[in-house]
């Protein structure tokens, strides 16, 4: 009998090429990306042709199915947060003798907000923009909380823009799931809201110029002044719904 993979031997990359069949159900389209725990697909449902995706876990990352059986429950626990992408089945291939699980999920239309945010006009928004996305962000964020849940690694590369118009519709991607939650994880994402909604609107190259009701937001991006005023997503909503541009 083969031992266990040797520290040498782990999986690092899936690089599953369109056309590969996934547990004789899914064919895969394209990668869509990848990460620290594993890789991200779109794919195809055999029987129906409804497009999905799904995420594999490298072995060695999801020890036991726990990263894999923890990522779904937190899914399911949220899945009346609009901004939280609907999770479907799990399944499982061989990949070079090795047992991969991998999750199936919805399926998102849309571009990642770094990428949108680098189309826009100077790539940034303008304030009344940048407010707008920031209160799609706390609204969704907010509901997150109080299912006492939370994201854990907020930032432009696992945002989608769904559609934009007078506001904005997101999903999310990668919801960091190791641990119970604790009062700092949610501080921890209020701040990265802030810091979203600073470089959304052009980073310290614009910082200088831009009014004081933004200003009051970012709170010069000091962490203390931030959690001292918005103590949660629910509070910055609010703050949002309330604020005067004068």
């Amino acid at each position: 009998m083969p031992g266990p993979k040797t520290q040498s031997e782990r999986i690092t990359a899936f690089d599953l090429q369109p056309g590969r069949l996934l547990a004789n159900r899914y064919e895969v389209i394209e990668r869509l990306g990848g990460g620290w725990e594993g890789e991200v697909y779109r794919i195809r449902e055999r029987t129906t042709g409804i497009e999905r995706t799904a995420k594999l876990f490298y072995p060695h990352r999801n020890p036991r199915e726990r990263a894999a059986k923890f990522y779904a429950k937190k899914l399911h626990k949220l899945r009346q947060c609009e901004i939280v992408i609907q999770y479907h089945t799990q399944a499982e291939i061989t990949f070079r003798g090795a047992r991969i699980t991998f999750l199936v999920s919805e399926f998102v239309e849309g571009e990642l907000l770094s990428q949108f945010l680098k189309r826009q006009r100077g790539g940034r928004l303008m304030p009344f923009q940048a407010v707008h996305l920031l209160h799609a962000l706390a609204s969704g964020i907010d509901c997150i909380h109080r299912m006492g849940e939370y994201h854990g690694d907020l930032h432009d590369e696992n945002i989608i823009v769904q559609r934009f118009g007078l506001g904005f519709d997101l999903k999310l991607l990668d919801l960091f799931h190791w641990g119970a939650p604790r009062a700092e994880n949610i501080r921890d994402d209020v701040v990265d809201l802030i810091h979203i909604f600073y470089e959304a609107l052009g980073g310290a190259k614009h910082y200088a110029a831009q009014p004081d009701a933004v200003k009051q937001i970012c709170c010069g991006l000091k962490r203390s002044l931030i959690l001292r005023k918005f103590r949660s997503a629910g509070q910055l909503r609010g703050h949002l719904e309330r604020m005067s541009w004068e």
